[in-house]
């Protein structure tokens, strides 16, 4: 039962338990006002009783008189109306009168109990809400300012670094810090101070706050973890005050690891925002840069911090003595994804086929948690077409949907749309400079024509135009212009009106840049003609292939080029059995149906 639930019937068994009690106290306090004896009888019969002689003494105590009849001495009660005179009305009766004195004075406990509750109430339902505004760290109403980081243990999954792969630069320069909180006295003999904080940096999915956890798991110390956004709240001082908490846990159980991620959330530069800045959350980064690096010392305690955002980070906050390491956490190379593949493959069954090799030479810039999203979809697809493991198919296909989305089934193409695109995507595949990149467009002007050219390649041109104005204006690969950077001529718009104009380039100047960008491209374009044109049997292969399979993997483009069949799994099981699906010839064309051009 979570928190919320135990607190609910907390103080519903409080309700009950003040609800029984008041019934109680009513209850002594009736029979107390009553003596606890007699039953109740109207004040018309009393005073008939009373005149028949029935009725042998009457004690008076305020509103309520007491009293026995003559014949049985049963006791009963009567209120008396406060406009009669009871005593002058019982004269000549033959009762016996006595009268008890009534301290209006007197305060009891029970009629203190009883005008408190409504306010007792209150402030217990009032205490109840601010325990749940605090949520599970808040710790109650009076904990306001406590830190909310989470010591995670042994008990919450110990990771190494043999858990983390893909960033090995990483891990050598966090291995110090792991050496320290071992050995302490290894550095401290020669004088030496280990970092007090180290800031990993890196794109997102990268792995930092894994790789935090894996510093915490190789030195087996205590692991506090928490979100910069767990700092700030509406109320300024509160922030600063769980930074001095944070750190004093952290002192309890030194030698220990904080970690905080998202650190941009709360180390921003003090001052940048418009009209002033934050209060709160200045304060809590001074508290914090305090504490990194003030006059009492932390030892034994050492500051992780993550963030993909370093340019806004406050300078004291980088400075040597605070986070004097930034380490990079970057995206993975070929190797790394291959390391990293093979950590997230070990959950899943695998079939024979499956190379994480190949998978990682076909993700270039992914993240290690990039790399695991495919492999859980790859398992997903593969018990969605009921296979007991998962195959190469499966990773091929849930690389595409990682990379392009969902495959859309309904959007058919037309047999010429084939043909064109199965064209353009055979030398697309083998993209390695400007010549590859206007290859679709000079296959189409081959096998086509110029006059049936299509809008297909327009990515294409953009890519190589693109990339020549860069070698010419940045990269120094033109003659005429030399190893010089040139900046375009810029606008300065303001209201979205044009108001002003920065000229970085002569007139000459950028004649000459757009005369090096047309004779690059088309150096490209004429590279390209000439390729196609020599291995144009090659090109019909590759086309022909790509309209029977639609897709086709490294391995089975080198295989068709060597004149090998395709060989791909059928039957759709787990099978290991393979066959030729296909086997596609190499050299000539394509049964004449396809137009020769020049």
């Amino acid at each position: 039962m979570n928190n919320f639930g135990r607190n609910l019937l907390f103080w519903l068994a409080v309700a009950v338990t003040l609800a029984f009690l008041f019934n109680v106290f009513q209850s002594a306090q009736t029979q107390q006002m009553s003596g606890g004896v007699g039953a109740a009888i109207a004040y018309s019969d009393f005073m008939a009783d009373a005149s028949s002689g029935r009725i042998a003494d009457v004690t008076v105590k305020g509103p309520e008189a007491i009293g026995h009849y003559a014949a049985d001495g049963k006791p009963f009660r009567v209120v008396v109306p406060d406009n009669e005179n009871i005593v002058e009305r019982l004269s000549g009766t033959g009762v016996r009168i006595t009268a008890e004195s009534n301290d209006p004075n007197r305060v009891s406990l029970m009629g203190v109990l009883l005008s408190w509750f409504p306010m007792l109430l209150l402030i217990g339902i009032w205490v109840f809400f601010m325990r749940q505004m605090q949520g599970k760290g808040g710790g109650g109403a009076m904990s306001f300012g406590k830190s909310r980081a989470r010591m995670l243990t042994e008990a919450h999954g110990r990771v190494t670094f043999d858990d983390v792969a893909g960033i090995e630069e990483a891990k050598v320069e966090l291995q110090e810090i792991v050496e320290f909180l071992k050995d302490p006295q290894k550095f401290q003999r020669l004088g030496g101070k280990i970092p007090k904080g180290a800031l990993l940096v890196g794109s997102p999915g990268t792995g930092k706050t894994l790789i935090a956890r894996a510093v915490a798991g190789e030195a087996n110390v205590p692991f506090f973890t928490i979100s910069g956004s767990d700092f700030v709240e509406m109320f300024v001082g509160v922030g600063a005050s769980r930074v001095r908490d944070m750190f004093e846990q952290a002192k309890k159980n030194a030698p220990c690891i904080i970690f905080i991620d998202e650190i941009d959330a709360v180390g921003r530069h003090r001052g940048a925002g418009l009209g002033g800045g934050n209060d709160e959350r200045e304060q809590t980064l001074n508290q914090l840069l305090v504490e990194m690096d003030g006059f009492e010392a932390n030892e034994g305690v050492i500051l992780l911090a993550a963030t993909n955002r370093p340019d806004v980070l406050d300078p004291a906050l980088l400075r040597p003595g605070r986070f004097d390491r930034q380490i990079v956490v970057p995206l993975p190379d070929i190797n790394g994804r291959d390391k990293i593949l093979k950590v997230h493959m070990k959950k899943v069954p695998l079939a024979k086929n499956v190379e994480s090799m190949v998978i990682a030479r076909g993700t270039p810039g992914f993240s290690g948690a990039d790399l695991a999203n495919l492999v859980n979809e790859a398992a997903l697809l593969a018990a969605r077409r009921g296979k007991r493991v998962v195959g190469m198919e499966e990773f091929e296909d849930a690389k595409d949907k990682v990379m392009m989305g969902a495959e859309r089934n309904s959007m058919a193409m037309s047999d010429k749309e084939k043909k064109l695109t199965a064209y353009h995507e055979a030398v697309d595949k083998l993209q390695a400079d400007l010549a590859v990149a206007m290859g679709g467009r000079v296959a189409e002007e081959i096998i086509f024509g110029k006059e049936k050219v299509t809008t297909g390649a327009s990515s294409d041109i953009r890519f190589a135009t693109d990339m020549a104005r860069r070698m010419v204006t940045e990269w120094g690969y033109s003659d005429k212009l030399g190893p010089l950077l040139y900046s375009a001529n810029q606008e300065e718009v303001f209201l979205g009106h044009s108001v002003s104009q920065t000229k970085n380039l002569s007139d000459d100047t950028a004649s000459i840049i757009d005369a090096e960008i047309r004779r690059i491209v088309d150096a490209g374009f004429a590279r390209a003609r000439e390729v196609l044109t020599s291995n144009i049997d090659e090109l019909h292969t590759l086309a022909k292939a790509l309209l029977e399979y639609e897709t086709l993997n490294g391995e089975e483009i080198k295989a068709l080029l060597r004149g090998e069949p395709i060989i791909r799994d059928v039957g759709g099981d787990d099978t290991d059995d393979k066959k030729p699906k296909s086997s596609v010839p190499t050299g000539g064309s394509l049964g004449g149906s396809l137009p020769q051009g020049a």
